[in-house]
C-alpha cells in the first residue's frame, strides 16, 4: 500500500540493522511506533490526515513491515535504542512520539534509557502499565493494573507463537481487536502485517514486551502525555485510568465500543483520532 504523498526511507542502525520509516509532510515532527507484529500500514490514515500540518513519521520496528528481518534485537530495549538512533538520524528535536500497545513500551523505554531531551509530548494508546500478573497482588490491584497473563501463561502464548499453529493464533487474537463490522480491506491490511514478522522471532519479542513493567515511570514523566484508550478493548479501560492518574501531565480519552474502541481505534475512527491528536498537540 502506498501513503499520498509521503516517502519510504530508510536507515541503518548501529548494528546493521536496515530499518523502513514513512516521512511525509513539513513542521513539528509527529513519530508514530506500531504494535507487536505491526507495520507503519496501521497509521496510514494518521499519516495522510495530519500531513499537512506536521511531520508525520511511522518506523517499521526490525523485523516488521518492510524493515530487514534479523535475528538478533528483539527486545524492547533494543528497538528503543533503534527509535532513538532515528531521532537522532533525523535531527529531529521536540518530538510527539505516539506509541501503540507495544509501541507505547518502545516509547516508554526510550524515555527511561535517554530522557526527554528530543521529545515534547508522549501519546499512550491501549497499553497496560504491566502484563503479567502478580498472584500476591489485591483485587484492587489486578483491577488497576489490567494485567492479560499470568506468569505460567505467558510462557504458554510464547511457546504456542513460535509453533506451527504461530499464524492461526495470532489471527484468533487479532479478531478480538477489532470491530466486527470494520471493512474487510482494513482486517486483511492488519492480518497481513502480522505475518511479516517470523514466528520465532515474534515469540522472543512478545517475551519481552510482557515482562516490562512501567508502573514506576509513570510519576517522574513530567512531559504532557495523552492517554487513548478503547472501552471495548482487551487491554482494560481502568488499566488507562490508572496511568493516566499516575502521570504528572495527562489527559485521557475514551472511544466507545460504537466508536471503533477496540485495539485499533485510529484506525477505525481515524477522523476522531486525527482531531484528538492535533487538539493534544496544539495545547501550549
Amino acid at each position: 500500500m502506498a501513503f499520498k504523498q509521503a516517502t519510504s526511507r530508510y536507515f541503518m542502525t548501529q548494528d546493521n540493522v536496515r530499518l523502513h520509516y514513512i516521512d511525509s509532510g513539513k513542521g513539528a515532527p509527529i513519530v508514530m511506533i506500531p504494535a507487536w507484529s505491526q507495520s507503519v500500514k496501521e497509521f496510514k490514515y494518521q499519516v495522510e490526515g495530519l500531513q499537512h500540518d506536521y511531520r508525520v513519521i511511522a518506523l517499521d520496528m526490525r523485523g516488521h513491515g518492510l524493515s530487514e528481518q534479523v535475528e538478533h534485537g528483539y527486545r524492547i530495549p533494543r528497538l528503543a535504542k533503534d527509535l532513538h538512533e532515528l531521532l537522532c538520524f533525523l535531527d529531529l528535536k521536540d518530538v510527539v512520539l505516539v506509541g501503540h500497545g507495544m509501541g507505547a513500551s518502545v516509547m516508554l523505554c526510550l524515555w527511561d534509557l535517554f530522557g526527554d531531551g528530543l521529545l515534547s509530548k508522549l501519546v499512550i494508546i491501549d497499553m497496560p502499565p504491566v502484563l503479567v500478573s502478580n498472584p500476591i497482588w489485591s483485587p484492587l490491584e489486578m483491577h488497576s493494573y489490567g494485567p492479560l497473563v499470568d506468569p505460567v501463561n505467558v510462557l504458554d502464548v510464547m511457546n504456542m507463537i513460535q509453533s506451527s499453529e504461530g499464524d492461526k493464533y495470532r489471527q484468533t487474537v487479532l479478531k478480538c481487536m477489532l470491530s466486527q463490522d470494520i471493512c474487510p480491506e482494513e482486517r486483511q491490511s492488519v492480518i497481513q502485517s502480522r505475518r511479516k514478522l517470523p514466528l520465532e522471532q515474534a515469540g522472543k519479542l512478545f517475551y519481552s514486551n510482557y515482562h516490562q513493567d512501567w508502573r514506576d515511570l509513570f510519576p517522574r514523566i513530567q512531559l504532557p502525555c495523552l492517554v487513548v484508550s478503547g472501552r471495548a478493548s482487551l487491554t482494560a479501560w481502568r488499566s488507562q485510568q490508572w496511568i493516566a492518574d499516575q502521570l504528572p501531565q495527562s489527559k485521557i480519552v475514551y472511544f466507545e465500543e460504537h466508536e471503533g474502541g477496540k485495539h485499533f481505534m485510529f484506525l477505525e475512527n481515524p477522523s476522531r483520532f486525527n482531531a484528538i491528536l492535533h487538539d493534544f498537540i496544539q495545547i501550549k
